[in-house]
């Protein structure tokens, strides 16, 4: 579990192709100072495990084709920045919000302008990740924790400040740039909810569990 809370930018040394995946090397001095084999990191908002830990901040992961195929790690060159969170520690501070590190899907980066000293992004993402998000609601992109300031079928919009553009890779992605998405789980759980089926029989069915348990009289709801 993260919080959204980028820690720093780490930069990749390399993305070696395996049989069944990849393994992924970066430098992240910062985090692998405390890190151990075995740990959780998000990397661009995706849960990977420490499989070996070097000198000078040194940190690889295994990433299988799974991981490969619904993320844009698979993009990832020399030299690229990424963000870097270790897991939630049980007595750490919630600064953003729950983030799974399960990417749902990768948007696309449909424009980025200035507006005063804030940057306004606009991203395109599938209906699976909008249906979730409501305005003013959290989304994580690219496992920054941000808020939800416009939304329509197919794109959302939000706003970052220069201390996010500076500490982020969201200050380096342009239009046309891929990024991954995580809607918030709350969100997901709703959706989820209200997708079931209410038909006449299921409602019969809640109505008689409730009657049985005597939250329901023949005059109404106690």
């Amino acid at each position: 579990m993260f919080t959204g809370i980028v820690t720093e930018m780490g930069d990749v040394i390399s993305l070696r192709q395996k049989e069944a995946g990849a393994s992924l090397t970066i430098r992240a001095p910062e985090t692998a100072r405390d890190a151990a084999i075995g740990d959780s990191i998000s990397v661009n908002g995706v849960c990977l495990t420490v499989v070996d830990r070097g000198d000078d901040g040194i940190l690889s992961f295994d990433l299988s084709g799974e991981t490969l195929g619904a993320t844009n790690l698979g993009q990832l060159r020399p030299r690229q920045r990424v963000n870097i969170e270790p897991s939630l520690r049980a007595d750490g501070k919630l600064g953003g919000h729950f983030v799974t590190g399960h990417v749902d899907a990768v948007g696309r980066i449909r424009s980025k302008i200035r507006a005063g000293d804030t940057l306004k992004i606009v991203i395109e993402a599938p209906e699976e990740v909008t249906r979730s998000l409501v305005e003013k609601g959290s989304v994580a992109v690219d496992g920054i924790s941000l808020t939800v300031v416009d939304l329509s079928r197919d794109t959302f919009t939000v706003f970052i400040i220069p201390h996010t553009a500076s500490i982020t890779t969201l200050g380096l992605k342009g239009p046309g740039d891929t990024v991954n998405l995580e809607g918030d789980i709350i969100g997901k759980y709703v959706a989820r909810f209200m997708g079931r089926d209410r038909s006449k029989a299921a409602d019969e069915r809640f109505r008689g569990s409730l009657t049985k348990a005597g939250y329901i009289q023949s005059e109404g709801i106690r």
